[in-house]
């Protein structure tokens, strides 16, 4: 079994909490758009805001990987309803939610100060072709990792 480590450096385990979702079946792309919206959000409203997405009521901006992409009402710019990636992290947020009331914290004063995804492994598969040729079909798989603090 591989040991995952964070990529939070300045973790404080009397006043933070984390939670990570390693090798999840969701784009990167879309999964550290998210992470770049909840960050800095307190956890209900994260969690509120991540429920408006799956329902497709609230649009996640994209300010990284927005080539051609279509405005979104109330955004000013660029934005997607990525469903599958809100519910996963949606679900990380849960378990540092209940990581954070194991420890006896007050879960109405709990921000997010870290929220990042980045590419995992690669699920490789190859697609049989004409004249005995094959297409590379890889899936790239992602971790997300969620740090909340307590704020006074």
């Amino acid at each position: 079994m591989p040991e995952w480590g964070y990529s939070f450096e300045a973790y404080d385990p009397t006043t933070m909490v984390r939670a990570s979702g390693r090798e999840l079946r969701i784009s990167p792309k879309a999964a550290r758009e998210v992470c770049a919206a909840i960050k800095g959000m307190m956890l209900e409203e994260a969690k509120e805001f991540l429920r408006n997405v799956i329902a497709k009521r609230v649009a996640v901006p994209y300010r990284r990987y927005k080539k051609k992409l279509p405005h979104r009402r109330g955004l000013g710019g660029a934005g997607r309803y990525p469903v599958k990636a809100a519910s996963k992290i949606l679900k990380v947020l849960e378990n540092a939610e209940a990581n954070a009331e194991y420890k006896g914290f007050d879960i109405e004063k709990l921000r997010i100060i870290h929220a990042s995804a980045y590419p995992g492994a690669r699920i490789r598969r190859y697609m049989p072709r004409a004249f005995g040729r094959a297409t590379r079909w890889f899936e790239t798989l992602t971790h997300v990792e969620v740090v909340l603090e307590e704020v006074k």
